[in-house]
């Protein structure tokens, strides 16, 4: 399967530059986020903003950048099926091939003792 979109959001961000080397092929689009947009872009890798394909900004501190139908569309639509092929050319949805995420570090924050301020900023619901 050719990989035409990909949505990489991560906070650990050890070994993900082979990755996005090798996606960096000329055909792939990558949306991301935030301080992984800043990793990639750092290695001269051209990213599309998750907040212009969605057209809407990272909010609550950046806790939430993701949750958006044009996000889960994109991850959730059945290409077999012709009403979802049908609202995702409606609402100009991109549909994603490849998606590499992970959570922040909530578990060790709390176990650490942090204060509640620091264990909220851990919440990764997307």
């Amino acid at each position: 399967m050719r990989i035409k979109n990909a949505l990489i959001s991560v906070f650990h961000k050890d070994g993900l530059g082979p990755i996005v080397d090798a996606l960096n092929d000329g055909v792939t689009t990558i949306y991301s986020t935030g301080g992984t947009q800043t990793f990639i872009e750092g290695r001269g890798i051209h990213v599309e903003r998750v907040e212009d394909l969605t057209s809407y900004p990272s909010i609550l501190g950046g806790r939430v950048k993701t949750l958006h139908p044009k996000i889960f569309g994109g991850i959730l639509a059945r290409r077999d099926n012709e009403e979802d092929q049908g609202q995702m050319n409606e609402f100009e949805i991109p549909y994603f091939d490849l998606v590499i995420v992970d959570l922040y570090p909530f578990e060790a924050t709390v176990a650490s003792g942090a204060p509640e301020q620091d264990v909220i900023e851990k919440i990764d619901i997307g």
